[in-house]
């Protein structure tokens, strides 16, 4: 995906880096559960809620990015930035680059 100039208001980029916040302290919650050895039931219930979590941070980014970079792209005829959006959708659903 190309860079955009104005990718993420303010207020976006506070509602991620709470959401990632969150994300955090559900990460250290794990390792905790890990070191008192609790069931792996347990433990995988979090390591799910941890995995929906981040997804829905990446489509908020997604969002975004939509919103601040492709439309207006997409609007002043550069269709590229779809094609390389598509791409970046497919390393997300992938998971990995």
């Amino acid at each position: 995906m190309e860079r955009c100039d104005v990718y993420l208001t303010q207020e976006s980029m506070e509602e991620l880096l709470r959401r990632l916040s969150r994300i955090e302290g559900q990460i250290r919650g794990i390792q905790r559960m890990v070191r008192e050895k609790r069931s792996c039931d347990e433990i995988l219930i979090q390591i799910s809620a941890v995995k929906s979590a981040l997804s829905g941070v990446a489509v908020k980014l997604l969002e975004d990015h939509v919103d601040s970079c492709v439309k207006p792209s997409v609007e002043a005829g550069d269709t590229k930035v779809l094609e390389d959006f598509l791409e970046a959708v497919k390393k997300l659903i992938k998971g990995g680059c």
